[in-house]
């Protein structure tokens, strides 16, 4: 096992999530990801005796809830890190495991580098700047992002709460991506145009004059301009209909220590000074869609009004 994944396993163990001697932790992973989560496992049994690794063959689609054996051993845990290909963060496995007093992380699509490169990072900078975000945005009825590429979109946020991913897991329940480092909303509405410039599934990172656009109108999106991302929306719709179609997420990275974009949507849409739109489930973040698919994309240089008045983003 290299240093670096030893590392940053035990940054994830021991400074994010706190695991105390007395705890259980589960260590979910899957048969793409197993050098992750053996560093993670190993990190855990340095703590505690009450540790355990689950694998499972890795999912098609972001939100796919794991198999009914994983999911009962994440509610019974209390803690749970899940390095998966495919993203554990939105599905009601994860929601109810963090309901039954779980406190625990996602890592949805980590590999070795981004595992590495993102938990070396100081949280507490990361905290701060998350702090700062959520202040200015936490009582705005409507917030409107702009960029230099066409974006102009109107979010109304309603009676949702904005929520703050500080990468610090300690309380019953609490819930974390890592890499850390986003404040974020499902907002009720949004009406406008977004387009991505920076990285989104399946494509990557996007070249430099590569755009992705997209029409929004009362909450849901209506045009796709991409083949690729359009299919992959139109394939959930044949299980959810519109519901594949939410506008589901609002977010500002506040991760200061990335400065530069890498192709991983995981630690790209942390990246300070960036946004993040997605497409899909919202019901693990304050929503009420429930969707088999969650697509964030990524802008490089937003501007973003909280009830008129521009917010100053973190940067690296």
């Amino acid at each position: 096992m290299s240093p670096t994944l030893s590392e940053a396993a035990e940054t994830a163990v021991n400074q994010c999530l706190n695991v105390a001697q007395d705890e259980s932790v589960v260590v979910v992973t899957d048969d793409e990801r197993e050098p992750i989560g053996a560093a993670l496992y190993a990190a855990a049994t340095a703590v505690t005796d009450d540790a355990t690794v689950l694998r499972y063959p890795p999912a098609e689609q972001h939100g796919t809830e794991p198999p009914a054996p994983v999911a009962a051993a994440m509610a019974e845990s209390d803690v749970f890190l899940a390095p998966t290909t495919k993203s554990l963060s939105h599905t009601r496995a994860r929601g109810a495991a963090c309901d039954a007093g779980a406190r625990g992380a996602t890592l949805p699509g980590i590999t070795e580098d981004v595992f590495a490169t993102g938990l070396d990072a100081d949280y507490a900078a990361i905290e701060a700047a998350c702090d700062d975000v959520l202040a200015q945005v936490a009582d705005a009825d409507e917030v409107r992002v702009t960029s230099p590429e066409g974006t102009d979109i109107t979010f109304g946020i309603g009676e949702r709460e904005w929520l703050s991913d500080t990468g610090m897991v300690r309380d019953p329940g609490d819930f974390s991506n890592l890499p850390a480092g986003e404040v974020f909303v499902a907002p009720e509405t949004a009406t406008g145009t977004f387009v991505v410039d920076g990285t989104m599934m399946p494509h990557g990172l996007l070249d430099e004059d590569q755009t992705l656009a997209f029409e929004v109108d009362d909450g849901l999106v209506t045009s796709i301009d991409d083949d690729a991302i359009r299919a992959d929306v139109e394939a959930a719709a044949e299980s959810v209909g519109d519901a594949a179609y939410n506008l589901a997420e609002l977010g500002i990275g506040t991760n200061v220590g990335v400065d530069e974009l890498v192709g991983s949507v995981l630690l790209d849409e942390k990246a300070g000074g960036t946004v993040h739109i997605a497409i899909g489930d919202d019901a693990g973040i304050g929503g009420e869609t429930d969707a088999p698919i969650h697509l964030d994309g990524i802008l490089r240089n937003p501007t973003v009004y909280a009830d008129g008045e521009e917010i100053q983003l973190p940067t690296a």
